[in-house]
Order: C-alpha cells, then structure tokens, then sequence
C-alpha cells in the first residue's frame, strides 16, 4: 500500500475522499500501491450506526456534510443512527471509497527503525504493508468511566450503552457528565421520570452563534493541548453547552438544575459527607478518549501522557497522521483534517502517477 486509512467514519471517509482526488488509486488486491480504508464495523456508519435510537436528526449537536456530497434534508424526527449510516454508505458508493470490513487492526510496527521503513498493520485477518497511515479510530469503543469509592447496587451504564428513556419510566436517573450527550439524556429521561444532574464543575452555558472565528479560536486551544502531547480535552470543554432542541427541552423540563459531584458510591445511590441519595440508575455521559492503543509499538506518546501532533501528523513519526483526533473531534473538524492529512502526505510521498483511476469523476 502507499496509504492505509484506519476506521470509516467522517474522519476516515474525508480522507479517504482527498486521496482520491490527489490521484491516489483504490488498492486492488493484484497490484501494489494505492489506498485502503479498514473499518471494524460490518456496515458503513461509523459511531452513528452505534448511538442511541432516540437520538433524533432534530436533536443533534451539529453535523456537518462530507465533502462533494450533500447530506439530503432529513426527517428531522428520523433516528439519526439510521440516517447517517445510509448517508455514510451513499458516500463510499459515489466515490468508490474501498472500505474493507469487518477488519479489527490489532497493532502498528514498523518494518525497522529506519525513518522511511514500512509500516506493518496487523489485523485480525492478516498483516498490511504501507508507507503511510491515517488513523481516524475516533472515541467510541473507548467510554471512560472515572472511578469513585464505594458500590452502587442498581443499573449503571456509560451513555455508549444508553438506549432511550423506556427503561427509566418512573425512575430515579443520576446523570453524571457535564455535556451535550448528559443534557440529551436530561432532555429524555426527564419527560417519564425523575432525573438529577451532577458535574465535576458548574457547566458554561452560552447562546453564541458559532461562527468561522469564534470555531477558530476554540480549535486553537484544544490545538495547543494536542501540540504539547498533553491528553486530549473535549471541544465542548472549550465551547461550553451552546443552544440546541435537547437543551431548551432539558430546561422546559426543569432538569438543569446541576448538583456538584458526590464523594461516593453507596448501595442505594450517592453521597455527599452525610448527606445520601438514593437512585434506581446512574446514566454516565462521562466522555470519550481516543482508541489508539494500537499504535502503542511505535511510540508515539508524549511524557504529557498524550500523542504530540504538528497539524494531523505525529511530531514523532512522519508517516502517522491522526484525524478525528483532539481539535479535529468534530464533523467539521475531520473534515478538515483528512484535506490537511493528505496534503501532507502527497509532500511526504510524492504525488502519484496518473494511471486513469486516481481521482473521481
């Protein structure tokens, strides 16, 4: 391969889009050179495909189109893990993206410790060879639960796993985490039963339109985090909760009024010093950190503790670039950041010969 593109998601397709259209060829298995795109899931869809049904189109915190092809108006009461898979899979179609799947990437090596050695992708149905790589993994199958002392009987679940309020009906819901996906549970939850809000610090609300500049200014400092190798913060924690349908809904409800964070885990609920309360579930929307365990081998991580990173491109190795990663966590931030990638990466490789089947129609 001369590129190989790890996950399917906006990140991954963006990428892979741009490869094209730099004249990089799909790979075919009787040649050498090209592009590829691994993605672990059996169908096109990225996270979207794994979120809850009562995400609604009306109710998400912002999408953005993938280049050269519009998302059609959708319903906005149709579930969004359905409309974006289907706007996922109509993309790899039109531009004969060639996504390989299901294909579960175990580790990244490189070939030797020369600079311009081959990297080796093992995965779960055999070893790729490549001169580059783009890993777009995102957050998902990695949902981080932050520890507390103590046991809580009841039902506990990550946001990941959350499937709508059906099963809250005329419960007792503790909602911990301080974003748009803990407000997209108060927003539900709250309308069939009781729900309390708790964060580790008071939540920033604002009604800010997000223009070009201000969206600048808040890339800018989860960049700076990212630049250092420091772990990646969410842009949300930049940006505060800004207006959305869930929010409004949320506070119609009367289930924003936040309560700091508990000491500890009891049997029956949480606590307080002497203070206990009891829930029957605890709804965590504790966010996300990046999936990039296998790429452990090549040593990428900073003393900060995270992946320093000088654009989309590992500082410490040429031939990575992580998109959907830090600043670009967003649908409009991959974007962004598959264009910027393969930029680099046509600098880094030269641009590909003309063969007649680089870039699309």
């Amino acid at each position: 391969m001369d590129v190989l593109v790890i996950g399917a998601g906006q990140a991954g397709l963006s990428a892979a889009y741009h490869l094209r259209r730099r004249g990089f060829a799909p790979h075919r298995a009787d040649t050498d050179g090209g592009f590829a795109v691994l993605d672990a899931d059996r169908a096109p869809g990225g996270a979207w495909a794994h979120r809850s049904p009562s995400l609604r189109m009306a109710t998400v915190h912002g999408f953005h189109d993938l280049p050269d092809f519009e998302l059609p108006e959708p319903d906005p009461n149709a579930p969004a893990r359905e409309v974006v898979p289907g706007y996922f899979a109509a993309y790899e179609a039109k531009h004969a993206l060639p996504v390989v799947r299901p294909v579960t990437v175990l580790a990244v090596r490189s070939e030797s410790a020369r600079p311009d050695a081959r990297l080796l992708v093992e995965t779960d149905s055999g070893t790729w060879s490549t001169r580059a790589l783009i890993n777009a993994t995102g957050t998902w199958t990695r949902p981080f639960l932050p520890h507390y002392p103590g046991r809580f009987a009841g039902r506990q679940l990550h946001y990941a796993a959350y499937r709508g309020p059906q099963e809250f009906a005329g419960k007792r819901v503790l909602v911990v985490g301080g974003g748009a996906s803990a407000v997209q549970v108060l927003s539900e939850v709250a309308a069939v039963g009781e729900t309390v809000w708790v964060t580790r610090t008071p939540p920033v609300h604002h009604d800010r339109p997000f223009t070009p500049e201000y969206g600048r200014a808040v890339v800018a400092k989860v960049e700076e985090r990212v630049r250092q190798g420091l772990p990646v913060r969410s842009v949300v924690s930049v940006t505060g909760l800004g207006p959305s349908v869930a929010y409004r809904r949320a506070e119609e409800l009367g289930a924003l009024h936040r309560r700091p964070m508990f000491d500890r885990l009891t049997e029956h609920g949480v606590a307080w010093g002497d203070e206990e309360l009891a829930v029957d579930a605890i709804v965590w929307a504790t966010g996300f950190r990046p999936e990039v365990g296998h790429l452990a081998p090549l040593g990428l991580r900073a003393p900060g503790g995270g992946i320093a990173l000088t654009g989309t491109r590992a500082t410490a190795d040429a031939r990575v670039h992580l998109v959907g990663y830090g600043p670009s966590a967003s649908t409009v931030g991959a974007n962004r950041a598959g264009r910027a990638a393969v930029n680099d990466l046509v600098r880094l490789l030269g641009a590909p010969a003309p063969d007649g089947v680089g870039a699309p129609a």
